[in-house]
Order: structure tokens, then C-alpha cells, then sequence
């Protein structure tokens, strides 16, 4: 392996913009947008959404980092899609609340992460499976299966992470559902774990009389976790389909190639021979 992980190939600026005119476009109108909110926010003194803003600006460099860094090359198509999502979730999302305003906004973005989750740990096994120096061989079957795998564990420690940061914080990143019936053991009388049935909810009404005007019961976070995992699963079962035909076409496959990062073995060889001169030398 590399401990020297210095750009290889300097690209000029122009011939990059060029090449890659689309993402080109995405990043400056994306990142010109965050850094005007960022400014307003500031004079509004609103830390938080400075917060975001901050946020957004750095998940949006980590795509050419990963790039300039560790020699993989991360298709346009596919990170444009990285940057919208990081657009949509920080700035559209958070600051300008299209999670409450805006219908299944959160389901598109969990159905997106698990679909882009899937890509990594497909991308990661895929590389692996590549590289002469590494012992690892899999099917295209269980290279989609890990991917598969990848993203719902992703999936699961993120509804984790939204959990801990309700009960310790008192944050609502799990989202409330109205509901409008109970199905319960703990309003069971006889304590002998039967279901008690309450059908037909329409309000809630404090102890103090005070009514909610919900239109039904207030369900707590279980409903929205369900629904991301599902929609996540949807994500990760559409790119594991993907990346199946991906590898069992031998990467020929057009579509599916917008969508897999693969590694830069030409610099990674030539990032060898250069570290192996400059151990030579010094001996």
C-alpha cells in the first residue's frame, strides 16, 4: 500500500472545467447559493444556520478529496448527485424547513442515502476484488449482496444516531406521524399481554383541557423510522441491481459505470514506482 498519497497527474484548471463541464456548473451554482445564505445567516446572527451552511461546505469538497487523494475516480454523474443531496438535506432540508413544508422530502433523501450507501460499499469490494495485491474474490452476486448489506447498516446506525440525539438532546430528527387508532398491551387491565384496540382517535386533549387540534394521535418516531428504512431499502435493492449487471457485464455496461466509483490503478502503479525510487535512493 501507499503511505505517499500525493496527487499524481496536475490537471490544469481549464482542462478539468472542460472535461467536466456539468459538475462544473453544479459546484459553483450549489456552493455560490450556501456561501450567500452562509453571509445573511451570519448578519442575522443565526449561529445554527451558520452551522449548516459551514456544514455543507465541507461534505461538498470531501468528493475531490477522496479523488486527489486516494486515487479513485468518482464519476460525474455520481457526484453530482453526492453534492444536490448534501444541498438538499443541509440547506433546503434543515434551514429552509422543506422537511416539514415540502411532501415526502425526507423519503427522496433517505431513498437517495440508501442508494449512494450502496455505492460505496459496492465501490469498496469492487476495488478490492481489482487490486493484484489483495486476496479477495467475490461473485457478482454477493458483491451486489455487501452493497446491499453496506447500505442497510448505514441506514440502521443513522435511525440510531437520530434516537440518541431525541432522548439525550430533546431534538426531533425522528419525525412525528398523526395517527388515528392504538393497538397496545399496556392498556390491558388483565396484564395478561392482550391487545387492547382504540379505533377512531380524532384529537388529543391535555390534562389541563386544552385540545391539540391534531386530527388524531400523536405518534412519536417509530412510523418515520420504519418508513426510512424501507425507502432506504428501496435505495440499496435499486443500485445492488446496478452493480450486479455493472460486474457481470465486465464494466461495460454504460449506465451503470455514472455510478461506480472506480480506482485510478495507472497513478496508484506510478504512486508505487515513485516511492519505490525514492526508497532506492536512499539506500
Amino acid at each position: 500500500m501507499i503511505k505517499n498519497r500525493k496527487k499524481i497527474h496536475t490537471v490544469p484548471l481549464k482542462e478539468q472545467i472542460q472535461n467536466h463541464k456539468g459538475l462544473f456548473v453544479v459546484y459553483v451554482l450549489l456552493r455560490a447559493s450556501v456561501i450567500l445564505t452562509l453571509v445573511a445567516q451570519a448578519f442575522n446572527r443565526d449561529w445554527e444556520s451558520v452551522f449548516f451552511c459551514v456544514l455543507a461546505l465541507f461534505l461538498m469538497t470531501i468528493p475531490s478529496f477522496i479523488e486527489n487523494n486516494w486515487h479513485i475516480d468518482i464519476p460525474d454523474t455520481l457526484e453530482i448527485i453526492v453534492i444536490v443531496f448534501i444541498y438538499a438535506a443541509e440547506i433546503l432540508g434543515e434551514l429552509r424547513a422543506y422537511y416539514i413544508n415540502v411532501p415526502f422530502w425526507d423519503t427522496m433523501l433517505h431513498t437517495t442515502t440508501g442508494f449512494l450507501a450502496a455505492a460505496v460499499g459496492f465501490s469498496l469490494c469492487d476495488i478490492f476484488n481489482r487490486n493484484e495485491n489483495i486476496k479477495f474474490n467475490l461473485s457478482p452476486f454477493f458483491l451486489a449482496f455487501v452493497a446491499f448489506c453496506f447500505s442497510m447498516t448505514v441506514g440502521v446506525l443513522w435511525e440510531f444516531f437520530e434516537f440518541s440525539m431525541d432522548f439525550f438532546t430533546g431534538s426531533d430528527m425522528q419525525k412525528d406521524t398523526i395517527v388515528h387508532a392504538i393497538h397496545t398491551t399496556m392498556l390491558d387491565p388483565t396484564k395478561s399481554n392482550r391487545v387492547v384496540h382504540i379505533i377512531g382517535i380524532t384529537d388529543v386533549i391535555l390534562s389541563d383541557g386544552t385540545s391539540l387540534g391534531l386530527g388524531g394521535y400523536l405518534d412519536i418516531g417509530i412510523i418515520d423510522t420504519m418508513k426510512d428504512l424501507f425507502v432506504n431499502f428501496i435505495g440499496a435493492v435499486v443500485f445492488s441491481f446496478i452493480g450486479y449487471f455493472y460486474v457481470k457485464s465486465r464494466g461495460e455496461g454504460r449506465f451503470a459505470r455514472r455510478f461506480i466509483p472506480t480506482m485510478k490503478f495507472d497513478e496508484l502503479k506510478e504512486a508505487e514506482e515513485k516511492v519505490a525510487k525514492k526508497k532506492e535512493k536512499k539506500k
